[in-house]
């Protein structure tokens, strides 16, 4: 009776990270529902700059007008798409194949975050351009000067922000490992939670100034309005760390432990 010997060659290199963030940005095209949502993006984008032109007052026709039209959707629309390029792997039960081929989650999680990060990114970049050519034409069209009232350092604070409103539904997505489930607790976590904080706020005084503390949508608006202070900054911390980092510890450790099937 013999016996085979298998050896094993362990001097192959890991995968590199930039060559999984290039997976994870295919695939996130590949499929129909993350190619429409970014298509989306495209058309939304257009038609919230068309919107503006048609029915803005002169007065009004600004390029920080053609920012907000075009950013609003999109602070909606982007955290979604980072809640897809995770629950994917669940909801489509290609999780196996994955981390079958590449057995170290913690890699792939990270590049799906940084690849979803530079989508927000580069959507962000692609709305002021839009709102740019929209502020010239709109003023060329009613005949007024083109005004920019938008500077580097608030588009910078405008990016950020969206960024961190991305990593809330990445880190849903970790969290839950649930398509629906997950875009729903974005749902509450954006619309039904800062309702019920501002309502606390309106009534309790000693919440009202705990709220920025705690509450990370609250913490996030001087991002959008130009210019943080030392204070604000620490705000955003304190409560990034309570809606942010916490929960996303717990996701990715649940992620690095649990059965995928």
């Amino acid at each position: 009776m013999s016996t085979a010997t298998v050896t094993v060659d362990t001097a192959v290199p890991p995968v590199p990270l930039s060559r999984v963030i290039r997976v994870e940005f295919r695939k996130m095209f590949d499929t129909r529902s993350g190619f429409w949502l970014l298509l989306g993006i495209g058309i939304v984008a257009l038609l919230a700059t068309i919107g503006v032109i048609v029915f803005a007052p002169d007065a009004n026709l600004t390029y920080g007008a053609f920012g907000t039209a075009i950013g609003v959707p999109f602070a909606l629309l982007l955290p979604i798409v980072a809640i897809l390029s995770v629950t994917g792997e669940w909801s489509q039960r290609t999780g196996l194949i994955t981390f079958t081929l590449l057995p170290n989650r913690g890699q792939v999680i990270l590049a799906k975050a940084l690849t979803a990060v530079l989508v927000g990114i580069g959507s962000m970049i692609f709305s002021f351009a839009v709102g740019a050519v929209g502020n010239v034409v709109g003023a060329a069209i009613n005949g007024v000067d083109a005004r920019w009232d938008v500077s580097i350092s608030d588009m910078l604070y405008i990016i950020l922000a969206n960024v961190l409103g991305l990593l809330i539904g990445f880190m849903l997505g970790v969290l839950i490992r649930n398509s629906a489930g997950a875009i729903v607790g974005y749902v509450v976590y954006s619309f039904v939670i800062p309702l019920i904080f501002g309502a606390l706020a309106a009534f309790q005084g000693w919440f009202e100034r705990l709220q920025p503390w705690i509450d990370f949508n609250n913490a996030q608006a001087p991002l959008f309005e130009g210019g943080v202070s030392g204070e604000q900054w620490a705000q955003i911390g304190t409560s990034g760390l309570i809606w942010f980092v916490i929960p996303m510890s717990i996701g990715v450790w649940v992620v690095l432990r649990s059965e995928v099937k």
